[in-house]
């Protein structure tokens, strides 16, 4: 149920701390887990001879290339339930990891994570979960739009990343963090930079320049396509 995130073990407490920020990464069904040399085999033949790779693209970067040899490989694979992945993400806005992991937790337990289910929850049974006013609102928004439209996976196949990203934040409560935050991790695409996010310009800070700008990070970030969603991986594990 969600989304897979392969790495070697050797994880510090940057990634895992992200992890912890993004649900069933690491449930008895889906563990961050330790990669085989069968696993990376595996892992590099499914990809289309002569289609660079993750590791084409990043191995070699002089920034990145350390982190990918301690590091990686990691992938990002589309979450099994794509609205459950969206309410994720509104509930992670603005939290710290440990807040947003009990809120998390007491929402899929008061409430069926499916648009029926969200849309039947009063606005109290929300609220009791520690949802602020707004994103039990946001919630149901999502709900709503993912009952009148359809959306699943099949449903975005064949989508930019941009087009994606402008549908999704159509809905209230749904802005370029989150559609980011959607795209990678719900919709396993694998070339999308979150510079929103703090711990993303935290680990440009740390790993590239630390006196780069939100531009000149989307910029730098440019060299890494079409692998950027791995490359945030990454970054996100050199956050303490």
């Amino acid at each position: 149920m969600g989304v897979s995130t392969v790495a070697t073990g050797r994880l510090n407490s940057g990634l895992e701390r992200f992890l912890a920020a993004v649900p069933d990464c690491r449930t008895e069904a889906h563990p961050v887990r330790q990669i085989t040399g069968t696993d990376t085999h595996r892992y590099v033949a499914a990809r289309r001879p002569g289609v660079p790779t993750p590791s084409d693209t990043l191995g070699a970067d002089p920034h990145l290339g350390p982190l990918y040899d301690s590091h990686g490989p990691v992938t990002i694979e589309p979450a099994e339930d794509l609205f459950e992945r969206t309410v994720v993400a509104i509930v992670n806005q603005q939290l710290s990891i440990d807040s947003a992991a009990a809120i998390r937790e007491r929402l899929f337990e008061a409430v069926e994570i499916t648009p029926a289910g969200v849309l039947a929850a009063d606005t109290a049974t929300l609220r009791e979960t520690g949802l602020s006013g707004s994103k039990a609102e946001y919630v149901q928004n999502v709900a709503e739009a993912f009952d009148d439209n359809g959306y699943d996976h099949a449903y975005f196949e064949g989508m930019s990343d941009e087009t994606v990203a402008d549908e999704l934040t159509e809905i209230a409560g749904i802005g370029p963090w989150s559609a980011d935050m959607v795209l990678m991790f719900g919709l396993g695409r694998e070339d999308v930079f979150p510079v929103g996010d703090l711990g993303i310009r935290q680990g440009m800070h740390d790993v590239v320049d630390p006196d780069l700008t939100r531009a000149e990070m989307v910029e730098h970030a440019e060299t890494w396509a079409p692998h950027r969603s791995y490359a945030s991986l990454l970054l996100w594990n050199t956050v303490d």
